[in-house]
């Protein structure tokens, strides 16, 4: 299952991301990388090749339109603050 995390720089979301990788899913993390993130939190994760990462604005329609044509998750667990 491919899944695109909201938030997944931040301190839930990349223990959803960290987990989710290991269990075998793939992982897409976007992630506007404000205040609350921190891409250090899924360093052990992001030269898998089940991972992918997205600088991006939940609020950005177009980049959000984009993201998911790109990537065309399974699924999406909304995270961001």
């Amino acid at each position: 299952m491919k899944i695109l995390v909201t938030g997944g720089a931040g301190f839930i979301g990349s223990a959803v991301v960290r987990l989710a990788v290991a269990r075998g899913h793939e992982v897409v993390n976007l992630d506007a990388l404000t205040y609350a993130a921190c891409l250090e939190n899924v360093a052990s994760v992001a030269t898998s090749p089940l991972y992918a990462f997205e600088q991006a604005d939940i609020r950005d329609r177009a980049a959000i339109d984009a993201v998911l044509a790109r990537h065309s998750p399974d699924a999406i667990m909304h995270l961001a603050a």
